[in-house]
């Protein structure tokens, strides 16, 4: 209860603060009400989201635009509270010296200059207005990145193999079948060898798939499809009256990849055969450092070879530094997701890439290599909470298999 109440307090002087710039700027009293009747719906809006919430519903279309909403006018109104704060510290030691030293100067309180307000709005329309079209167009601004790796020990028939990966689909934040047909479709154009999706189908409960299956059983490769659980896939967010209900739940996740099609691999691995070389699929249950922890790699491998050719699934690409590279079986290739890049950031091929979420995963977007054993971390197909995407797209990764 306290922290609530801190938390209101703060985001009463926080609304305070900001409306102080828009005075600067405008006497204009009709667009300086109607400024603030939109503020303060937004507010309320997501207050009223946050008492309401239920888990057992979870997030959904509309929670997701009220967050959405309510993160671009913070950080709007964070860029003009910052610059306010930063001209207020100049404007205390005015007030200081004018008190103290110029006493004959008959302007004590030192106004706000105008301008500097006027570059705080401009400077924060920028973010504001790239979260807003995220959320239009961002969110489906579907991205095929393609990689070339080379291996020393990759089966010869194998060379020139591709897999397309796919990442946390979250199909119950999605809200337009044309969009996603267009991305399923964008897939099926690579013309891929194997399907490998690495987890995330669903947000919290397995219905949220229903109106997605026939969209997604569309997917097609030649060597099959293969999928495994990511964190959000188990249920574990969601409320159940009973553990027999949850059970059920899982259940229903695994008929629902039998009709997408995906071969759902729960601590195993499954041969991919061409010609006389074949290569193990090996898929773990979900393990993170701080997620669940029911990935199992000693059971996955226990049926395959340790000299075979490995592609290794894991949702949290933090299993990889912690588990996988000192396993004592070797996976040249480890496929991942989670992270979705945190769906904001800046990309710029060889120039630049970061998001905030670098700070939480030290692997989070892309192909890292170490001891000549690759992962790539997917950004994701879906979207999860913010409903939209900036600088960070959703991403088909397309990996061709080279021999060395």
């Amino acid at each position: 209860m306290i922290n609530w109440i801190f938390l209101i307090i703060f985001f009463c002087f926080f609304e305070f603060y900001a409306f102080q710039g828009l005075k600067t700027i405008s006497n204009n009293k009709t667009v300086n009400f109607l400024f603030t009747f939109l503020v303060f719906l937004i507010m309320v809006n997501m207050a009223y989201q946050i008492i309401v919430f239920d888990r057992e519903v979870g997030f959904t279309h509309y929670l997701s635009y009220s967050i959405g909403l309510f993160i671009a006018l913070f950080i709007f109104q964070l860029t003009i509270v910052s610059a306010l704060f930063i001209e207020d510290i100049k404007r205390f030691f005015q007030l200081v010296y004018r008190y103290f030293i110029d006493t004959e100067n008959e302007k004590l309180f030192p106004r706000r200059r105008k301008f500097i307000s006027q570059i705080a709005f401009l400077i924060g329309a920028i973010p504001f207005t790239g979260l807003v079209y995220g959320m239009i167009h961002g969110k489906y601004n579907y991205k095929v990145l393609n990689y070339s790796l080379k291996f020393d020990d990759l089966p010869k028939e194998f060379d020139g193999f591709t897999i397309t990966q796919i990442s946390d689909i979250h199909c119950g934040s999605l809200d337009n079948k044309e969009k996603v047909k267009y991305g399923i479709d964008l897939i099926n154009k690579q013309k891929s060898d194997v399907i490998l999706f690495t987890g995330d189908l669903v947000n919290n409960k397995s219905e949220e798939a229903f109106l997605w299956i026939d969209i997604f059983k569309e997917l097609k490769a030649p060597y099959g499809k293969f999928s495994i659980l990511g964190n959000h896939d188990y249920g574990d967010y969601a409320d159940w009256d009973s553990d027999k209900e949850k059970n059920e739940n899982m259940n229903l996740f695994k008929e629902i990849q039998k009709k997408i099609g995906f071969n759902l691999l729960l601590n195993e691995s499954k041969y991919v055969r061409k010609g006389n070389d074949k290569i193990a699929i090996v898929g773990v249950e979900n393990w993170g450092r701080s997620f669940k922890k029911a990935g199992d790699l000693d059971k996955a491998v226990s049926k395959i070879n340790k000299n075979d050719f490995k592609i290794l699934l894991t949702h949290d690409p933090t299993h990889w530094e912690a588990k996988v590279l000192d396993h004592k079986f070797s996976f040249p290739l480890t496929l991942s997701g989670h992270t979705h890049g945190m769906q904001f950031g800046i990309e710029i091929p060889g120039i630049i890439k970061w998001s905030p979420i670098k700070w939480s995963y030290k692997q989070w977007a892309g192909i890292y290599n170490k001891r000549n054993k690759y992962l790539n971390v997917n950004r994701g197909f879906g979207y999860l909470a913010y409903p939209g995407r900036v600088g960070i797209y959703p991403e088909i990764s397309v990996i061709t298999l080279r021999s060395s």
